[in-house]
């Protein structure tokens, strides 16, 4: 185990011996002669534990370093250390915020045990601080695999910078959370971060959602409406599903993004705008570019600074962070008590492949929050749950057992696929359509002949 120790004791041959025990453990060491020194070195060290003398003449106690420590760096884990202490001081340090209290002579065995349990005491208490954090802003990025690490680390480079950046990964990963943090982190973030699905809005009123249009600019435009880049003016635009835009907004986007200008739907005049754009896309906008599906030079204004979320599949060492962030979300959402999960149940998350990805997993998560209300989560609740749509082939095999009617075998072959795109979109059926390569109005008429209501609450516009 790894850690900071700062050592506060007037008597050098005590800092020499501890210092040699805790440095043998691989602790990195820091050293403070008295009282005086004790408070500057906690600041300019940041130590994990403090190991503090209580009697440290002529300066300054113990107790009254304490008091500072813990005025100046709340939170810090100090380990008292005495020879002459009485009930008293014991008392006293205790109330004070001491983790533990040592008496001299000081042997190696108990200074080690003392220094883990303070350091398991102190990371415990930094990870309930991470997810009190977690729940204030529910947008943060969890994890901490190499793969989130780096996606984290990207963040922080760019944001600062005003570079488009364009995030790729599956749908469900959390790319979203990614164009946040970068907004989050940005000499804008006092500005709007205004988010647009470019494939969950209909290809006809695509170009006015971002860009606005004047009364009377068609049919339906009873009056003049600002469109998203006037809405980000300022601050960032957020473009998901990029790789939907159609090629005639593709090129009225690139103009955009060339000239700083944008030009409402029916108008005449241009309008000037600072909006730094984030685009996301689940596609791979540079092969779409061979086959004419995406413009070439959009691309590459847009994949200034490029980004990839990984899969969950592929960062399940990140699975029991994002169990207990997700679950505390779903509670307090739910208004119930966040559900805990015994070992095998945990085990059992992490080996589903997580085809939704991060999406997925805030699902189930809600789904356990709703019907278990604070109790232990066993293995045979996480199979149930997962058995609910978790396999998206079991339908589709279903579909296709023959009745011995064509007509009808095509219907459920049908409402299968139309089913699963609805759940794919998360509900939308602007979104489901789109992947269906057809139109809403379409779609809908199909969904009515075919039996699936609209006023199932998991379907919307």
């Amino acid at each position: 185990m790894t850690g900071r120790i700062l050592l506060v004791d007037d008597e050098q041959n005590i800092r020499r011996m501890l210092r040699a025990v805790l440095e043998e453990q691989s602790y990195q060491v820091s050293e403070a002669e008295s009282g005086l020194e004790a408070t500057d070195a906690c600041e300019a060290h940041d130590p994990d534990v403090v190991l503090l003398d209580l009697v440290m003449p002529p300066g300054p106690s113990g107790l009254d370093v304490l008091e500072q420590m813990c005025r100046k760096c709340p939170g810090m884990v100090v380990i008292m250390m005495s020879g002459k202490a009485t009930l008293h001081d014991a008392v006293r340090a205790t109330q004070l915020g001491a983790f533990q209290f040592l008496e001299k002579p000081l042997s190696p065995e108990g200074v080690l045990v003392a220094v883990k349990a303070a350091l398991d005491h102190s990371r415990v208490r930094a990870e309930n601080r991470a997810l009190r954090a977690a729940l204030d802003d529910p947008h943060t990025i969890v994890g901490t695999s190499r793969a989130i690490e780096s996606v984290r680390s990207l963040v922080e480079q760019v944001a600062p910078t005003p570079a488009r950046v364009l995030i790729s990964g599956e749908s469900g990963t959390g790319k979203e959370l990614v164009a946040r943090a970068i907004h989050r982190l940005s000499p804008r973030s006092e500005r709007p971060l205004v988010s647009v699905n470019s494939a969950a809005i209909p290809r006809e009123l695509v170009e006015s959602e971002l860009f606005g249009h004047e009364r009377g600019a068609f049919t339906g435009a009873s009056e003049q409406r600002r469109g998203r880049f006037e809405l980000a003016d300022g601050g960032t635009l957020f473009l998901d599903e990029v790789g939907e835009l159609d090629p005639d907004v593709q090129a009225k986007l690139l103009r955009v993004l060339e000239t700083g200008v944008i030009l409402r739907v029916g108008g005449e005049r241009g309008r000037t705008v600072d909006v730094r754009v984030v685009a996301a896309t689940n596609k791979n906008l540079e092969a779409r570019t061979s086959d004419g599906g995406f413009r070439e030079d959009l691309f590459y204004r847009l994949n200034v600074f490029p980004i990839h979320v990984p899969p969950l599949r592929d960062r399940k060492e990140d699975i029991p962070q994002l169990v207990s962030h997700l679950a505390m979300l779903s509670a307090k959402r739910c208004g119930r008590e966040p559900v805990t999960f015994a070992p095998e149940a945990m085990e059992r998350l992490r080996q589903h492949t997580w085809p939704g990805n991060v999406r997925e997993l805030a699902n189930v998560l809600e789904r356990l929050t709703i019907v278990g209300d604070g109790k232990k989560v066993d293995r045979e609740e996480i199979e149930r749950v997962l058995g609910v749509g978790s396999d998206r082939n079991v339908g589709t095999r279903r579909a296709l057992k023959s009745t011995g009617a064509l007509t009808k075998d095509l219907d459920e072959y049908e409402k299968t696929l139309i089913e699963a795109a609805i759940a794919e979109a998360d509900g939308n059926v602007a979104l489901a359509a789109r992947r269906l390569s057809t139109d809403r109005a379409n779609l809908y008429r199909r969904m009515k002949r075919l039996g699936i209501g609209r006023n199932d609450t998991s379907v919307s516009n």
